[in-house]
């Protein structure tokens, strides 16, 4: 059968910062795990906003298991899918929990209002990731002609480009 192939781009610095904001603003939520050392927490969560610097913003309950375990160990893997573009990217990083009603100001929505008695509630925190490295993969053309590429492939057993690039993320 054949193989699909995509070419390598590393990024690292802004050009990294400005990958994981498109595709993980355009996914809008991730798997977020923590716990990475005995056994592993993971559970969709939905992005606030990845800012100038790379770091990743999302509220949380201050009871939540999430944000125990990120008191006993910041290491957390976040796991952004657009499947609707084939979009991907898969960050390494250490998270930490405010209470700053600054930055609750800043990061709260409407779409809060389902887990929180407003932004005044006194559960409500907002997790910070700081990313040190991740992985990404996207399509450089449309969904439907890397899918087709990737079918022909396939079908006739060749090693075509998937119509895809992929590569590390340093930061």
């Amino acid at each position: 059968m054949g193989k699909s192939i995509s070419p390598t781009e590393n990024l690292a610095g802004n050009t990294a910062i400005e990958k994981i904001k498109t595709i993980a603003e355009n996914a809008g939520t991730c798997f977020f795990s923590t716990n990475l050392k005995t056994n592993t927490n993971s559970r969709p969560m939905a992005l606030q906003e990845v800012d100038d610097n790379g770091n990743l913003w999302f509220l949380s309950d201050v009871t939540s298991e999430k944000n125990k375990d990120i008191l006993q160990d910041p290491d957390v893997e976040l796991y952004f899918m657009n499947n609707s573009k084939y979009e991907y990217v898969f960050i390494k990083g250490k998270a930490s929990v405010s209470q700053d009603k600054v930055l609750i100001d800043k990061y709260w929505s409407n779409f809060a209002n389902a887990w929180f008695d407003g932004k005044d509630d006194p559960n409500v925190s907002v997790i910070k990731v700081t990313p040190n490295d991740g992985y990404y993969y996207e399509t450089k053309e449309n969904k439907l002609v890397a899918m087709s590429k990737m079918l022909f492939a396939a079908a006739t057993g060749s090693k075509i480009e998937d119509g895809g690039v992929e590569g590390s993320l340093e930061l």
